[in-house]
């Protein structure tokens, strides 16, 4: 494929390194096409199912004061929502160190995103722990809403009550024991019914030996970086605070 366009060549470089490269350029290319061809099916999804209720959360309002809010409320005037959940509960100490890092991220495509759709953060805690931590950790563009006192993640995966029991038998996963989980959900509105489009169902599928879920990469630039670096991801993962 890159013999069909001239290609680059950097300072003092090896003719082995430059026949490898445009290998691996070749393969990146694939990649890519690979990518917009998931998206355009991703896109073309048939009608997901209508939501069994209109979930209230709460979050912060005018003058500083917590109100609630319906799901159908959050879509504004775009058709289309995004919602993560955040594995955050009230009986964690601390949040997840990986939604946290991801977040951390996002927090600057927030600025941008919500120019096409808006994009909500949700988590177990109550909303003023919620609001607290965002300032603390310094995000100035999520919006953070609490869904304790609904069933929003237990409908939507973003903890684990929803596991079937051959689900959880395939995982190990104790009976009745449940926890929060990492999850992205695209809901679509249409006139007064809401629809659930797309969900990160990744972080549910099986590992490939030697990796983790990799369920949200589409959305974490840290672990594409990593990836173009000589040490890979290697077995680190991200932490809260790194004693800086």
């Amino acid at each position: 494929m890159t013999d069909e366009f001239p290609h680059m060549s950097f300072p003092n470089e090896s003719q082995e390194y430059r026949e490898a490269r445009n290998a691996l350029l070749d393969a990146e290319i694939a990649l890519r096409r690979q990518a917009e061809s998931v998206a355009r099916i991703r896109r073309e999804l048939p009608p997901g199912g209508t939501i069994p209720e209109d979930f209230v959360f709460e979050r912060i309002g005018a003058h500083q004061r917590p109100e609630q809010v319906h799901l159908s409320e959050l879509f504004g005037d775009f058709p289309t929502l995004l919602i993560y959940s955040y594995m955050f509960g009230p009986e964690r100490d601390v949040p997840c160190s990986g939604c946290t890092h991801l977040l951390d991220c996002i927090d600057g495509a927030a600025r941008h995103v919500p120019q096409r759709a808006p994009f909500y953060v949700v988590a177990a805690s109550p909303i003023a722990r919620l609001a607290a931590w965002a300032h603390e950790r310094g995000w100035t563009h999520l919006q953070l809403l609490s869904t304790a006192g609904n069933d929003y993640n237990a409908h939507y995966y973003g903890n684990t009550a929803a596991l079937t029991q051959d689900m959880r038998a395939a995982r190990g996963y104790k009976p009745n024991e449940n926890w929060d989980e990492p999850m992205l959900n695209v809901f679509r509105k249409e006139g007064d019914t809401i629809r659930h489009f797309w969900g990160s169902e990744l972080v549910f599928a099986p590992d490939d030996p030697g990796q983790d879920h990799r369920g949200l990469d589409c959305a974490d630039p840290v672990w594409g970086l990593l990836d173009t670096t000589p040490e890979g991801r290697g077995d680190w993962f991200p932490s809260v605070d790194y004693g800086k």
